[in-house]
């Protein structure tokens, strides 16, 4: 059935052709359509509930918010595994799920037993779903400096401006704020006048808000108009609030100015982030959507800064301090150049040996047709494109040609001996006919040789599954090109004059050396063995000490430097040490910026304790590995502490924490 495949093909030219054409434009098209990102998606199918409850102690917020929540979520169908995290003022619940869940039928879910869990809270207390991200949802982070505004102008330009401008963007899930500092109204009671006066605090807690709110007042007709009442009374600045009034004592009112010192101040801050060493700075960060194009998001982001830019006030800048879009585009070239490498070798191969410049486009033709096929079997399947799964294709590379190399080189050796009169398709179908079955069914045992990856589960499945895919789809490519599209470009393509293979002088020599040597290996039969068999041997111990790791090497262009310090740290002291840090980092002269964050910015996806730092430093092209950064320069008694980068769903906090998991 395959031989006579090969000869259909080989007589229907364009209707392979076509059938090629249409296989090219279906790859152009998922390549163009399936979602891009540099690193693969390692995270768990989770959702997270995240609760504030501002002011309250860790053993408060576990005892009245984390445990009812995450008692509540253990029935939630496919959760295998529930976590809940306690901090100063806020709970953060992860419920995991089985592999294969989908996410937004989770989140549903989840929802559903939020609404009954959330009647054992304290009044007040409202739990919200965290976004709809992953793990490896920062894409882009960005810091905003000025030499003319102050922190907090910067972040109420961050919260109030750019912050819903980026969220606009397609595939932004969240825009989370981090460092500066958030204004608020802070009134400093003073308890003697109170007790003179005889006001409770809690009157003045609610004579404080009940003055904070606009009211209705139904309609009033005059002159054929109708008017609507309405009283206003937000509080706006300073003076609202010293006028707003307590009581009135014999017809003299009581003011909130008369007992209390109202002025304007920050919040409290559980996170904060640095730049270059050179002093705080207001942040941001774009989530990525699950299931987005990162490469698409980034450059949605990036076009929402740019039009936001010439509104922004005189000489606020918006430097940005994370970029992802770098490295994938590192991968995209690596991968353009691993083609263009393979096509050049296969073509000097073809021209060295064969001496005919046509028979390489054979091999040429076919190898970014199978690769575009491959491509469009993961657009079905909804396989995205990453470091793994580039990887993949860039092994098959070499395995796919072998094909297409052994027909044109079986196809010059019959048209060597063919007698003159005979048809040249005639010679070249019997000789794709000859070697095309065996070929076919070689191709399609290195297609199955990855098939034990797909029993990998959980994270390791994650990280091969996209590799073998990608393989696997190469291979299957390249096996059904052997039989239909080469044996037709063999008929568009060798043509002319066909060099014998005795008048080649590289052919020549190579079989003046290969002759001895493998007589001489055929004589000494058992010494081969021994010999291969002690090679072996001493291969083990090497391999040995090579040593094991997870994931594979990659030079992001960025690092990522994570110490940690003594817990309790004040963000005071947190924001000394990190400046201090940073500073120390940008004098290699290889880093071009370093951007530090302590603590956690405002979103459910960062549940990092004030102690924790995060740095990201951003090398110049000119880079060399040679970092080390001492924690003995770090001042005062807080020593840094260099730890390994975990994922943020699996850092366990040093405050309250617990964890169920189903069995």
């Amino acid at each position: 059935m395959i031989a006579r495949l090969i000869d259909w093909s080989a007589r229907n030219l364009m209707l392979v052709l076509i059938g090629a054409v249409f296989a090219v434009a279906s790859g152009v098209y998922a390549l163009q359509h399936s979602a891009l990102d540099a690193i693969p998606d390692l995270s768990d199918t989770q959702v997270i509930v995240y609760t504030d409850y501002k002011g309250q102690a860790p053993q408060v917020i576990e005892d009245q918010v984390t445990y009812p929540l995450t008692t509540a979520m253990l029935t939630v169908p496919k959760s295998k595994v529930v976590r809940g995290f306690s901090f100063f003022g806020v709970s953060f619940v992860y419920i995991i799920f089985e592999d294969g869940t989908d996410i937004y039928w989770a989140r549903s879910r989840v929802l559903e037993y939020l609404n009954a869990a959330a009647r054992k809270l304290p009044n007040g207390v409202t739990p919200t779903l965290g976004p709809d991200a992953t793990g490896v949802g920062w894409v882009y982070q960005y810091a905003l400096q000025s030499k003319d505004k102050s922190l907090a102008d910067l972040r109420s330009l961050q919260d109030w401006t750019i912050r819903y401008g980026i969220a606009k963007a397609e595939g932004v899930a969240e825009v989370a704020s981090v460092g500066g500092f958030v204004k608020q109204y802070n009134i400093i009671v003073d308890p003697n006048r109170l007790r003179s006066l005889n006001i409770p605090l809690a009157k003045v807690r609610d004579a404080v808000r009940g003055s904070n709110m606009d009211v209705g007042g139904r309609t009033v007709e005059l002159s054929e108009f109708e008017f609507v009442v309405r009283g206003r009374g937000y509080v706006k600045s300073i003076s609202d609030l010293s006028n707003v009034v307590l009581k009135v004592d014999k017809g003299t009112p009581v003011l909130l100015k008369d007992v209390a010192r109202i002025e304007l101040g920050p919040d409290e801050r559980r996170g904060i982030t640095e730049l270059n060493g050179e002093g705080e700075v207001a942040s941001g960060i774009a989530l990525q959507r699950f299931g987005q194009n990162a490469l698409d998001v980034i450059d949605n982001v990036k076009a929402r800064l740019s039009d936001m830019a010439s509104a922004l006030p005189k000489g606020v800048e918006i430097i940005p301090v994370y970029d992802r879009s770098t490295l994938i585009h590192d991968a995209i070239e690596t991968l353009k150049r691993t083609l263009t490498e393979e096509s050049i070798v296969v073509a000097l191969v073809c021209i060295v040996f064969l001496l005919h410049v046509r028979s390489a486009l054979v091999a040429i033709v076919m190898l970014p047709v199978g690769i575009l096929m491959a491509f469009g079997a993961m657009k079905v399947l909804g396989i995205g494109s990453n470091i793994m799964s580039l990887g993949g294709i860039a092994i098959a590379i070499g395995a796919m040609i072998d094909g297409a190399i052994v027909m044109i080189e079986n196809a010059h050796k019959h048209l060597e001996r063919a007698p003159p009169d005979k048809p040249r398709l005639e010679v070249l179908i019997e000789a794709a006919s000859e070697v095309g079955p065996a070929l076919f069914f070689s191709l399609l045992i290195i297609t199955v040789s990855f098939l034990p990856i797909f029993t990998m589960e959980s994270q390791e499945g994650r990280l091969f599954s996209p590799l073998a895919f990608t393989k696997t789809f190469s291979m299957a490519a390249a096996a059904i090109l052997s039989i239909t599209l080469v044996p037709a470009l063999m008929v568009l393509f060798i043509r002319g004059k066909i060099i014998p293979e005795h008048k080649n002088p590289i052919n020549r020599f190579l079989i003046w050396v290969y002759r001895p040597l493998i007589r001489g290996v055929l004589k000494a039969k058992t010494v081969t063995i021994l010999l291969a068999l002690v090679a072996l041997a001493v291969s083990l111990w090497p391999a040995r000490q090579l040593g094991t790791e997870f994931m594979p090497s990659l030079n992001e262009g960025t690092l990522m430097y994570m110490p940690t310090t003594l817990p309790g740290l004040s963000v005071t002291k947190a924001a000394e040490i990190l400046q201090t840090q940073n500073k120390l980092i940008k004098t290699f002269p290889e880093v071009a910026s370093v951007y530090g964050k302590a603590g956690r910015a405002e979103t459910a996806t960062d549940p990092a304790p004030t102690e924790m730092f995060e740095t990201v430093i951003n090398r110049l092209p000119s880079w060399t590995r040679r970092c080390s950064f001492p924690a003995s320069q770090t001042p005062g008694p807080c020593r840094l502490r260099p730890a390994p980068t975990c994922s943020r769903p699996e850092f366990a906090p040093p405050s309250a924490s617990r964890s169920w998991e189903r069995t």
